[in-house]
């Protein structure tokens, strides 16, 4: 049984008996979207764990891609400006304001969507809270793997024990939504240091991404910089890391970065 971010206002707090509850099937997996309090945020989505797997993509209150506003949202939704001429109807503007404002709300089945298409997409990695996952702290799968959120959630289905297990990962801003999360590690080479910043692309026999900023600051010659990388396309075995930093300001000295050795690996395994 998928819970596609099952509704908080009536139901959050309320008994089992009430709202969603992992007692209702033999295998229950959520996805949570839209969990802001209602008042004053409009949050449509319950917050707490309910299920035998809790998923909370984008920490589970805002979804990147919904912070535009309802016209932008019409020609995302509708596309108005694909190449041809259309007439802005009310029928469009009230699809797409009623879109803007269940924008979160409505990311679950649009990622439930995209899951059945990316077997291998949406990896959901077992964490206190999303502040510790976007810091690294729970990095990479353990050894049992990573579930997967959505359509394919209940291939995790015996590898997990009588408690709550919530899970966090991030999407992109619009479809195709799966990104693939790789930790990048570049100790850097060099006689000076300067102010500026390190973008990595990884280069694998199923694909290439394109440039992530990996750092931003005071780049120190044998110094190490870690950084993660949510990448658009799983590339599968790495071939090639293309290395590129800048500076912030016109350096008359013309200082050289290189990069000494780079170390990637990649969340599943």
């Amino acid at each position: 049984l998928a819970g596609l971010d099952p509704a908080q206002p009536y139901f959050q707090g309320t008994p089992a008996e009430v709202r969603l509850d992992k007692s209702d099937a033999e295998f229950v997996d959520v996805i949570h979207t839209d969990t802001a309090p209602t008042i004053p945020n409009l949050g449509f989505g319950m917050s707490p764990a309910v299920g035998h797997l809790d998923f909370y993509p984008n920490g589970g209150k805002q979804m990147p891609g919904c912070g535009k506003n309802p016209v932008s949202q019409i020609i995302d939704l509708d596309g108005i400006w694909e190449g041809k001429k259309e007439e802005l109807t009310w029928a469009h503007l009230f699809t797409g304001t009623r879109d803007f404002m269940a924008c979160n709300h409505l990311r679950s089945y649009k990622y439930y969507s995209d899951s059945i298409i990316y077997p291998d997409g949406f990896l959901g990695y077992s964490c206190a809270s999303y502040e510790l996952f976007e810091s690294g702290n729970c990095f990479p799968c353990p050894k049992e793997g990573c579930p997967n959120m959505g359509h394919y959630a209940d291939k995790f289905k015996g590898k997990i024990d009588s408690g709550f297990l919530k899970l966090y990962l991030n999407t992109g801003e619009a479809k195709d939504f799966p990104l693939w999360r790789y930790k990048v590690t570049v100790t850097l080479s060099g006689k000076s240091k300067v102010k500026g910043y390190v973008n990595i692309a990884l280069y694998g026999s199923d694909g290439n991404t394109r440039q992530h900023r990996i750092f931003k600051g005071t780049l120190r010659p044998s110094n190490t910089y870690t950084g993660f990388i949510d990448a658009e396309v799983d590339v599968g075995t790495v071939t090639k890391v293309k290395f590129l930093w800048n500076n912030h300001q016109i350096n008359p000295t013309f200082p050289k970065i290189g990069a000494e050795t780079i170390t990637v690996q990649s969340g599943q395994n």
